[in-house]
């Protein structure tokens, strides 16, 4: 018998530390819900990647080729602002990790760290262009993970 995700009930049971990957969006907020509901004796923590790519700026100061480096100050601040958006984010007994680097790595990392048995994370709906220019982070999730991941789609 499974539950309308897909997951044996006789399973669930065993899932007692979940990971969640939080990156503030409504499929990010949908996949931390349904873990609370599904999972509600389970140990949580909301972890949230700060893209590292995200505060990089060109460093022309190598001549013939821009290499992109990160601007530790906009990193550090980016960081700050998410650390709070987390806190507000989680509840009494959840646990929460900011960590900086490649969002699908370093998810599957820290939740390797922590001793995770479940990874959960949402997935954004997305065009066929974006897709194909972006790819998918839960895609590189599941491709990544020794753990097993719940992928949570938007509106579920």
């Amino acid at each position: 018998m499974t539950n309308p995700e897909g997951i044996p009930t006789s399973q669930s049971a065993a899932f007692q530390k979940i990971a969640v990957g939080v990156d503030f969006s409504p499929s990010a907020r949908a996949a931390l819900s349904l873990a609370r509901q599904r999972f509600p004796g389970a140990q949580l923590k909301l972890i949230h990647v700060v893209d590292a790519r995200a505060g990089a700026v060109p460093d022309f100061s190598t001549g013939g080729s821009v290499p992109v480096m990160p601007d530790v100050q906009v990193l550090g601040e980016l960081s700050a602002s998410d650390e709070r958006q987390l806190d507000r984010l989680a509840l009494q007994g959840e646990e929460e990790e900011v960590v900086m680097g490649d969002p699908a790595a370093t998810l599957v990392e820290a939740a390797q760290m922590w001793g995770a048995d479940l990874l959960v994370v949402g997935t954004h709906a997305q065009g066929v262009l974006d897709h194909f220019f972006e790819g998918s982070v839960a895609e590189a999730v599941q491709r990544r993970s020794k753990i097993p991941v719940l992928v949570v789609p938007l509106g579920a």
